[in-house]
């Protein structure tokens, strides 16, 4: 006797609705953020043409020090191993073509354009990007945003406008710290383990660096410090239930940030190569 197979009607129906919500969310996410940032550009172009506007100094210098100063111990010691494992693992196929001292050209390209920005990105969003979401999140959840509203303060000015300045910028210090500090420690492996003169991969490390490669890092920086900032702000701005949702809100800036910097990385990868700055 032939078994009848059992279909379920609703299965397809299931699958379009749950799909419309994940790209529901991912628009929501998209256009949430992008009029958080312009509103964050407002108050800025606001405190620079006009007098009756003013970002609190003390509060920038504050999550500057909280953001950025804090995290250069952690970035200096993430990028310091990378030096030393590009140069472990380039060692090998380059020696099979005797072009050992080619480290220092690979590796001062691979981290002033790519590495530098993206590893001090992710450090950065561990070490402040959650922090950031779950201290607006508890403002949020322990009605210290509605007492600011109350006092016709606008939280975007007071609150969001600081940490965006004081991520980027840091990003960007960041970036040059890790940049430096990665070329640093992958020439004392080439030169100390791998046998490879220090004039020849200092010389090596000049000849192919270009303008272009320390500016594409450094845009790239810029740019991944204001996706961090704002999507930390937005996800702490949405607290919903409780310390529950403070626990949501870190984990969602977590995720949605890596993704978005590395999108953000191959997007300005893309338009570096057609401009010719590679």
């Amino acid at each position: 006797m032939a078994k009848t197979e059992t279909r379920d009607p609703n299965l397809m129906l299931r699958i379009m609705a749950a799909w419309g919500n994940l790209w529901s969310s991912i628009f929501g996410l998209v256009g949430g953020v992008g009029y958080l940032i312009g509103d964050v550009l407002h108050w800025i172009f606001q405190a620079i043409f006009s007098s009756r506007v003013r970002i609190g100094r003390a509060a920038l210098v504050t999550q500057m020090v909280r953001i950025g100063v804090r995290s250069v111990g952690i970035v200096m010691l993430v990028c310091a191993c990378i030096g030393f494992i590009l140069a472990l693992q380039m060692k090998p196929p380059l020696a099979d073509f005797g072009q050992t001292d080619k480290i220092a050209n690979i590796v001062g390209i691979a981290v002033f354009r790519e590495l530098g920005p993206l590893i001090a990105a992710i450090v950065l969003t561990g070490f402040a990007g959650a922090a950031i979401a779950a201290e607006i999140g508890t403002m949020v959840v322990g009605e210290e945003i509605e007492a600011l509203e109350a006092h016709a303060l606008n939280p975007i000015r007071f609150l969001v406008v600081p940490r965006v300045i004081a991520t980027t910028i840091s990003l960007i210090l960041l970036t040059i710290i890790g940049d430096v500090t990665a070329v640093f420690f992958a020439g004392v492996m080439t030169v100390g383990l791998l046998g490879v003169p220090l004039e020849v991969y200092f010389n090596n490390t000049v000849t192919q660096l270009e303008i272009s490669d320390f500016l594409t890092g450094l845009i790239k920086a810029g740019v991944f410090g204001l996706i961090l900032s704002s999507i930390a702000c937005y996800n702490g701005l949405r607290v919903t239930g409780g310390a529950a949702g403070v626990g949501r809100a870190t984990t969602d800036t977590v995720v949605q940030t890596i993704v978005f910097v590395i999108i953000a990385d191959l997007i300005f990868t893309s338009i570096f190569y057609q401009i010719g700055w590679t």
